[in-house]
């Protein structure tokens, strides 16, 4: 690995330092280390017990000088000092009692959890805040840093795609925070941590690498990778480490593979140069298209306007010509009622006549009849006289007649001659005859 992704790649890990200094490393860390456990350095020691035993000793002492002969001189020389050592022990005790309380005192920083131990054991964990360990044995072993989110930065070198390009390098971000301090603490620690969350994460960018193409590399970033930080929290969720984020800002592409997309991007800048120029030639020529349109629209819109013009005066003209030929049938239907009016009254006028008429010869009657029995005796009368009289030659009688065909011929000639001459007038009939016939 070289030293540039060294330098880019976060490094986690636990330090050792006093508590005033806890506050600083736990936010800003130690020479680009991200700590997020710090392991105090104890102040606390057992120096409180001296004076506490020297008060004691000494309280010890005035009770035994109190308790001699208290006569002479030498009584009163030991009332003094079983005074003097009953003031010595009382200060004594109150020095150890004032130092005890000051060393038990534990000031846990906000967003952070004190581990608290118990001759070595885990006993529980100190919220934020101050706490008193009046027990001597019991000490915070660690601070855990439990409410920031740590941001964390892991390059994958040489990681190969589903072509087996190995692929210079991928950037991989993630934020991770400590849900559960002791688990933390007791399972992993810091710096074990830093080198199993590196393989996870190698592991899990690896596996994503195989599953793209080279050509589609890029598409990584910025990805979806909810699938890798649920992989990931599967994977340290047995270290009370919780991931609350990832993803994957840079991918980095072998150099020649880098001057083929170069060459691949130049091309595709040419094309979408060409196909924006294109674009502009047929986007003037669809406008030149659409003027050409608009034009014949308008072209077509007046020739519209001209004939419905057109139709409208022919329609004028229709309507004209057949209001004209109503008037004319108008006028042709009143002359014909007219003359139909006029026909009627004629007729109704020749019917009145004719039954008049009726009327007259019925009244006539006997005179018509007469009249007409008299003109049919005329005509028959003159019937009687112009009509032709047979006549019967005999020739086949019992005397024997002639019938050659001599006899046959004179007949013939002379019948016209007999038929010649005048008809015999009938004898004239009485005059009470006549009048009886009328």
């Amino acid at each position: 690995m070289s030293a540039v992704s060294t330098a880019r790649r976060s490094v986690i890990s636990e330090a050792v330092a006093p508590w005033n200094e806890i506050a600083q490393l736990l936010r800003g860390g130690e020479a680009g280390t991200l700590v997020p456990v710090i392991i105090p350095r104890h102040r606390r020691r057992l120096w409180w017990l001296l004076p506490l035993w020297l008060g004691a000793f000494a309280l010890l002492t005035g009770v035994l000088l109190s308790a001699g002969d208290s006569d002479g001189p030498a009584g009163a020389a030991r009332g003094s000092l079983a005074a003097l050592s009953y003031v010595l022990g009382v200060l004594a005790l109150l020095v150890g009692a004032l130092w005890w309380w000051r060393s038990s005192i534990v000031e846990i920083e906000q967003g952070t959890n004190g581990v608290l131990t118990r001759y070595g054991a885990v006993t529980r964990t100190l919220d934020p805040g101050r706490h008193y360990l009046w027990h001597p044995w019991s000490r915070v072993e660690f601070v855990v840093d439990t409410a920031t989110e740590i941001p964390y930065s892991a390059p994958v070198m040489a990681c190969p795609t589903q072509e087996n390009v190995p692929l210079r390098s991928i950037e991989f971000f993630l934020k991770f925070r400590i849900t559960d301090a002791v688990l933390f603490v007791r399972t992993i620690g810091a710096g074990n941590f830093d080198l199993v969350l590196s393989s996870a994460v190698q592991d899990a960018i690896r596996q994503r690498a195989r599953k793209m193409r080279t050509e589609r590399a890029y598409d990584l970033r910025g990805s979806d990778v909810a699938d890798m930080q649920e992989l990931l929290n599967r994977q340290l969720s047995r270290y009370g480490v919780r991931i609350t984020g990832c993803n994957i800002p840079d991918v980095q592409l072998p150099a020649q593979y880098q001057q083929h997309l170069a060459t691949r991007e130049r091309v595709a800048k040419e094309r979408a140069a060409y196909d924006q120029e294109w674009g502009l030639t047929r986007k003037r020529r669809i406008d030149s298209l659409q003027m050409d349109i608009e034009r014949a629209k308008k072209v077509r819109d007046a020739r519209i306007v001209e004939v419905k013009a057109a139709l409208n005066r022919a329609r004028e003209e229709v309507a004209q010509l057949l209001e004209e030929q109503e008037t004319n049938a108008q006028r042709v239907r009143f002359e014909i009622e007219t003359r139909g009016r006029s026909g009627l009254i004629a007729a109704e006028n020749e019917a009145r006549a004719q039954r008049r008429l009726a009327q007259a010869y019925r009244d006539n009657r006997a005179v018509l009849q007469y009249e007409l029995a008299r003109r049919r005796l005329e005509v028959g009368a003159t019937l009687a006289g112009s009509a032709p009289r047979p006549v019967v030659v005999r020739t086949d009688g019992a005397g024997g007649g002639d019938t050659s065909a001599l006899s046959t011929l004179l007949t013939a000639q002379l019948l016209p001659r007999l038929t010649a001459l005048p008809p015999v007038d009938p004898a004239p009939r009485s005059a009470d005859a006549a009048d009886g016939e009328r």
